[in-house]
């Protein structure tokens, strides 16, 4: 764990503890690449724009990236978090400083297919959606309701009965065609739109439309997005086996198979 390339006091830490104000993007770095680092470094400068109203170095990031990746095993999970150490919790408003905070964690292993994933449907959205915020403590308290229940993670569902995502990955639907994204409020996650790509370079369709929870056990399987996992297929919802069709195995070697980009 470093703060700008350097090991961080637990006073730095204090104000994203106490307070959770930042964002942040996780990418998967083997031998120095990762897949989609421009889409990474993307929604790190529009989220820096958008909480802080500053621009954010990027440069610095991918060098900081390769400082964490170079000094862990490969393959390995690369956290950078986006913060201001000083914030105000009375102002602010006031003119910004984000900082850099890099963190390393073990990647799953390389040749492991991801277990399948139990889901339980939550009535839920995440405040600000579209920003990859580093409070996580209403999505946690919706995993934990849900394996709590006997699901191993939450599915989000709208007011208006619109499956939304998780607390950490997307969701896609396959209709026996191609995969359709649920249109509801969520993050444009990295992995969700190289599988969309990867998809479209097989020929597959792919489409964005209102789905809702019934409607989705009625489609011809799921699966989700995540950079730690890639694509991971859901077994059931609320109890309701899906079936497994082969493309959700076609689409994870496909996107397994995407060269990273170079650090």
């Amino acid at each position: 764990m470093e703060l700008n390339g350097r090991p961080v006091g637990a006073g730095e830490l204090a104000g994203l503890a106490l307070y959770g104000y930042g964002h942040f993007t996780t990418m998967l770095v083997t031998d120095l690449r990762v897949r989609g680092l421009d889409l990474h470094t993307a929604r790190l400068a529009d989220d820096c724009r958008a909480l802080f109203g500053t621009d954010l170095d990027l440069v610095r990031v991918r060098e900081l990236v390769r400082r964490a990746a170079r000094s862990s095993p490969s393959p390995r999970v690369v956290r950078v978090s986006v913060f201001d150490p000083d914030l105000d919790l009375g102002r602010p408003a006031a003119p910004a400083l984000p900082q850099i905070l890099v963190t390393t964690r073990p990647a799953p292993a390389p040749d492991a297919p991801p277990r399948p994933l139990r889901l339980g449907t939550r009535l839920f959205t995440r405040d600000t959606p579209q920003v990859k915020s580093t409070s996580l403590f209403s999505t946690i308290r919706q995993r934990r309701a849900a394996q709590l229940d006997g699901h191993d993670d939450a599915l989000f569902i709208g007011p208006d009965g619109r499956i939304c995502e998780g607390p950490t990955w997307n969701i896609g639907f396959l209709d026996g065609r191609g995969i359709v994204w649920p249109q509801g409020p969520s993050l444009n996650g990295v992995t969700a739109r190289l599988v969309g790509q990867a998809a479209r370079d097989m020929g597959v369709p792919v489409a964005t439309r209102p789905v809702t929870a019934a409607a989705g056990l009625r489609l011809a399987g799921a699966f989700t997005t995540n950079a730690a996992t890639g694509v991971r297929p859901v077994t059931t919802i609320d109890g309701v086996r899906l079936p497994c069709p082969p493309l959700i195995a076609r689409l994870s070697e496909a996107y397994r198979a995407l060269p990273g980009q170079p650090l």
